[in-house]
């Protein structure tokens, strides 16, 4: 149980940078572009790859959202990666 905690809270740290990044005025705007792509890929009631295909179906979210953030984080500078880390509550 305490290891779903922690699970949990880092979770909940990880939305709360990316939250505090795509918020930050020196952020480049592709990369909140790409913040938006990653949250709407997760919540869109649809995949490009259908999820009743064995493996393959939820694989997809699994490769292209931590590929969208790996490209929005790419795109950021490292002084505003650092001020969203260090504004943590």
């Amino acid at each position: 149980m305490d290891r779903l905690k922690q699970i949990a809270g880092q979770l909940k740290a990880e939305f709360d940078f990316y939250r505090r990044l795509y918020k930050h005025p020196q952020t480049p705007l592709l990369a909140k572009g790409l913040l938006w792509l990653a949250i709407g890929y997760l919540l869109m009631p649809f995949d490009l790859i259908p999820d009743f295909l064995p493996v393959i179906g939820q694989l997809d979210e699994l490769v292209i959202i931590p590929f969208l953030l790996f490209l929005a984080l790419k795109l950021t500078p490292a002084s505003v990666k650092a001020a969203c880390k260090m504004e943590a509550p």
